[in-house]
């Protein structure tokens, strides 16, 4: 099973970056494959301008779509995830997460922001017509440390929470198959 990383931030060095690696390893020692995609490595130009046909936003559009899952991070910037990962998910088809697992991250300065995830986020998920959401993990600053030799430490709660997350989306990829294959039979089913 396929796992895309989209990360939203547009900073090199932040903690949202560094937490959807961190997920994004927790995933692969579960036996997943995961691909990274950063919007802020795609064109400014065509993702202001909503260039569907430039090749770099037809890359990262059928990068998204071929993945099982999207394990999904931003920073909460003014109350809400990022303008550039809005813009992104603005260019994706109206079904774009069709049939999809999501599993959304978001990181700030104070736990006041944390309901973005179900305020902000979650709505445009869902009109994207995600199969399932997963429940978002929400980190302040504090509770994610990084040090060049050591890299990122987690608070305990957020280590838990990250672990149930990981646990959770990987099982939810391991049945995926099976549920598929139901879905395939009932269909025929139907048609018979």
């Amino acid at each position: 099973m396929s796992v895309l990383l989209l990360g939203g931030s547009p900073s090199v060095a932040s903690s949202g970056a560094r937490l959807l690696q961190h997920v994004g390893d927790k995933l692969t020692l579960h036996g997943h494959r995961c691909n990274t995609l950063q919007v802020r490595d795609l064109p400014a130009q065509a993702l202001l301008h909503a260039s569907f046909d430039d090749p770099a936003i037809v890359r990262a559009t059928a990068l998204l779509l071929d993945a099982d899952a999207i394990v999904i991070a931003t920073p909460v910037y003014k109350a809400s995830y990022t303008g550039i990962l809005k813009a992104f998910l603005d260019l994706l088809p109206q079904d774009g997460l069709d049939g999809k697992l999501v599993l959304p991250l978001a990181t700030g300065g104070s736990q006041s922001h944390m309901l973005v995830l179900d305020y902000a986020l979650r709505p445009v998920l869902a009109s994207l017509s995600a199969r399932f959401i997963l429940p978002g993990i929400y980190a302040t600053s504090d509770q994610l440390r990084w040090n060049a030799a050591t890299g990122l430490t987690l608070d305990a709660p957020i280590a838990a929470r990250v672990a149930r997350g990981v646990e959770q989306l990987s099982s939810e990829l391991f049945a995926l198959p099976q549920r598929r294959l139901q879905a395939q039979h009932a269909r025929h089913s139907l048609a018979a």
